[in-house]
């Protein structure tokens, strides 16, 4: 997969670099945004952009609105930057990343990450094949969720949502996505019913960093897996 990233600070840029290459990607560095708005008017330029957000020239948030407007949606993108404001969330998604890592870049997260993103975007090599999840084994052939080996007995909606959850990670989901995904409606902000499928999936899977993920949730954003990763 050739990887396009963003990034005017040497030491990340060859940190990000040699962990791509060493995981069998080509990586493409840019230190300036319209170096890289140049290379992206070539078609199938890149398979992914890795964005830092604060750039000298144009910001990481102005390119990623020129890629969705002029390229659409066909090529997947992941801020890495050192902003944590919930506000910075929310920009980089509505602008149209598909996800967001905070620095320091850790190498194990990121590449789960991008494998995620490659997923996603290619859903039907792997929609019904077995995977893994952290600890957690899935095998969408037969609807089944296991644990160190124990499957784990869900109820049919709360099975759909694991497998969404499970193969998205790092992904966020609003509410309203979540409810019309899993149920194909929307459901009212008042009602509990999501909210009591997703504490249920924490209890009867463990949900936890001992297993690899963690489930954060975030009234104004919505609810996302995240792997834990050692390095």
């Amino acid at each position: 997969m050739h990887i396009a990233s963003l990034e005017d600070d040497p030491a990340q840029a060859q940190l990000i670099h040699d962990t791509l290459v060493s995981n069998g990607h080509e990586c493409t560095g840019y230190k300036l945004g319209k170096d890289l708005l140049f290379a992206l008017a070539r078609p199938h330029a890149f398979d992914l952009l890795l964005l830092d957000w604060e750039i000298p020239d144009i910001s990481g948030l102005e390119v990623v609105r020129w890629v969705r407007t002029n390229l659409g949606y066909t090529i997947p993108v992941m801020f890495l930057t050192s902003r944590t404001l919930e506000e910075d969330l929310v920009a980089g998604l509505q602008a149209g990343a598909d996800d967001y890592m905070i620095k320091p870049v850790r190498q194990n997260e990121l590449l789960a990450r991008l494998d995620a993103l490659v997923r996603r975007n290619n859903p039907s090599s792997s929609q019904e094949q077995p995977f893994n999840c952290g600890a957690y084994e899935i095998d969408p052939t037969i609807d089944a969720i296991r644990l160190q080996g124990k499957k784990i007995e869900l109820a049919p909606k709360e099975y759909e949502l694991a497998l969404l959850l499970f193969r998205n990670p790092g992904k966020l989901f609003s509410r309203d996505v979540l409810s019309n995904r899993v149920w194909n409606r929307e459901i009212p902000a008042t009602s509990r019913t999501l909210d009591t499928h997703l504490s249920n999936l924490r209890r009867k899977l463990s949900l936890s960093a001992e297993h690899g993920v963690r489930l954060n949730s975030s009234y104004a954003l919505g609810y996302r897996l995240e792997l834990i990763t050692e390095n």
